[in-house]
């Protein structure tokens, strides 16, 4: 369904609201009334049977005022005059003797990056269900090595309504989907695994194509075998190759977030003062990009009113800009740049990524490959870890293989990359012109938040990044 205009204020009287934002941030820097209405669903199968289906609706609003860098914050579910009038009285304390001048309200835009439509409602329940056996059924009769096939379908719809002080009012629909597989196989006693996801802004009509589908299952079970001839990753220090796609989510990690305005400005980020500075190797330009339609990590405005841009981090190794919200902006003198995000209404704005990722160079990926001698071709990574003060990074290779005498020689089992996102950095000799988006999976958290986020980069070469393994690399 599309959203009603009225879907908050059936229970409350707008201009009441209105009056009550007012009062409440009276004397602040900045601040808003945030509205959320969302429904979402999950589907699970798993050994040859749904496990669970579940479907949920929830609503509340969330009310902020700012004065300086101090910031006073309260929610509730109950969306009542009376709710946001006690959370007003709470969060007017901020502002107490600050005497403010309110900010200019965000700018507006007509863009609209994915449709208003429900997806919860684009397919029945059957028909999702359905969905997920198929996949089953399918990858099972593909192979009979395969043990055990897990899938997964989610979807949400939110509605979210940004009531600022003075009558500016900001509103946006935001659907969700997310497609899951995994698969187990067997050989002579040895199991693996492979898996693949998708998902993006739109309904479930695009995933429930049998050519989508098919392939994601077909994806997840190349992946899995593949990992069936896997030998001991080496270890040390060598060549790294980065295949493209979803292997940007170490850059996102390792340094995405230590491009977020407020790590910034309290100087807690590796890349604190080096605005101009040569950060990394020539010919490295990343990007945050809010704007790509229906991308997961994609959206029409921020969590503050804010349209999303396209905004230049790195470019040609030179540090041009940070991701930033309202309050981090106006307190480093700098424009924001649509990144204010925040979970849900029960929380708190933050600077946050949408979709961060490395522009194309001019190399032939063939003749990335071709110049390592020896290194190792990592094309999947799964979790990791990652400290933002100082860009240290852990992460986990869900496939990679070793490189021998510049071709692809066998995969590698238990590789993990180490190192900090700004050395890193400068480590990049070889810039493919592959540039690739990931699927639609990705998942950001930061101080107890998730967001949904897109990543990304071409094939790259790194020169010598610790590679942690079971066999010491000659």
């Amino acid at each position: 369904m599309t959203a009603p205009d009225d879907i908050f204020f059936k229970q409350l009287d707008r201009s009441n609201v209105q009056a009550l934002v007012d009062e409440s941030l009276h004397g602040s820097d900045d601040g808003e009334l945030f509205l959320e209405y969302k429904q979402s669903e999950t589907f699970a199968f798993d050994d040859g049977r749904l496990k669970a289906a579940t479907f949920d609706t929830t609503q509340g609003f969330g009310l902020r005022a700012v004065a300086g860098e101090m910031t006073g914050y309260a929610h509730a579910s109950d969306l009542s005059e009376d709710a946001i009038n006690r959370a007003g009285e709470t969060v007017k304390a901020v502002a107490k003797g600050h005497g403010g001048t309110l900010a200019l309200p965000p700018a507006r835009t007509n863009t609209k990056l994915y449709t208003d439509i429900d997806p919860l409602g684009t397919a029945g329940f059957e028909t999702k269900v359905k969905l997920l056996a198929d996949m089953n059924e399918y990858a099972r009769k593909k192979d009979s090595r395969v043990k055990q096939v897990s899938a997964s379908l989610a979807g949400s719809w939110q509605v979210v309504e940004i009531v600022r002080p003075g009558g500016e009012i900001y509103r946006d629909v935001r659907p969700l989907v997310r497609i899951n597989v995994s698969v187990v196989v067997e050989k002579d006693g040895r199991q693996e695994s492979g898996s693949f996801g998708g998902g993006g802004r739109e309904g479930y009509e695009f995933y429930l194509r049998p050519e989508y589908w098919q392939a994601a299952v077909d994806e997840a079970l190349r992946q899995a075998v593949v990992n069936l001839s896997s030998i001991p990753a080496p270890a040390g220090e060598m060549k790294v190759v980065l295949g493209p796609g979803w292997p940007g989510i170490l850059l996102h990690e390792a340094i995405g977030h230590g491009l977020e305005g407020d790590f910034n400005r309290k100087k807690t980020s590796a890349f604190a003062g080096l605005l101009g500075q040569r950060v990394a190797a020539p010919g490295v330009t990343v990007v945050d990009d809010g704007t790509i339609a229906q991308r997961r990590g994609s959206l029409t405005i921020d969590d503050e009113g804010t349209p999303t841009s396209r905004t230049v981090l790195i470019e040609d190794g030179i540090l041009k800009g940070f991701m930033q919200d309202r309050q981090n902006a106006r307190l480093m003198g700098m424009a924001p740049t649509g990144n204010g995000r925040r979970e849900s209404h029960a929380a708190n704005i933050m600077p946050r990524m949408t979709n961060t990722y490395m522009l194309a160079g001019d190399k032939d990926p063939g003749e990335i490959l071709a110049s390592v001698d020896k290194g190792i071709y990592a094309t999947n990574f799964g979790g990791g870890q990652v400290d933002i003060t100082n860009g240290k990074f852990v992460f986990s290779c869900t496939e990679a293989y070793l490189i021998e005498n510049g071709k692809i020689g066998p995969a590698i089992k238990g590789a993990t990359l180490i190192g900090d996102g700004a050395t890193a950095l400068t480590k990049i000799t070889m810039v493919g012109n592959d540039l690739k988006l990931d699927t639609g999976v990705g998942t950001c958290g930061k101080n107890g938040q998730s967001v949904p986020v897109g990543v990304g980069q071409p094939t790259l070469r790194i020169d010598g990044l610790t590679v942690g393994g079971t066999q010491q690399a000659a």
